[in-house]
């Protein structure tokens, strides 16, 4: 059983980036599909993008497209979301999971959750 630990959240204006680092321990990590998800306040855990387990095949969500990039380094164990041209509507809590199976480019199967690392961008 893998678990998560996300970083790398805090303020930013407009404009400004960010890179959210998912951190795991187990012996699992290599061999799970990835994902990032994202809750803003008031709202439901939305998709935000997903990763396989090579890193070889990427899904976004359309709100994200074209600004973040998911990444995944198996070596160091970790998987990335480098976060650019934020924007007021990107903030929220963004979590990082693991799972068995990707499906019309979202994560099932989830095994494994992070606590979350907050994102703000102010306007």
């Amino acid at each position: 059983q893998v678990q998560l630990v996300e970083s790398g959240g805090g303020l930013v204006q407009a404009g400004g980036s960010l890179r959210l680092t998912c951190a795991a321990s187990g012996r699992t990590f290599s061999s799970s599909h990835m994902g990032w998800f994202r809750q803003a306040p008031g709202k439901e855990r939305d998709f935000v993008a997903t990763i396989n387990w090579a890193g070889s095949i990427t899904f976004y969500s359309d709100s994200v497209k074209g600004r973040f990039t998911i990444s995944r380094d198996n070596a160091k164990n970790t998987m990335y979301l480098q976060m650019n041209s934020l924007k007021p509507e990107d903030t929220a809590v963004y979590y990082c999971a693991a799972g068995t199976t990707i499906a019309t480019a979202r994560l099932y199967g989830i095994t494994a959750w992070g606590t979350g690392t907050l994102v703000t961008v102010s306007s």
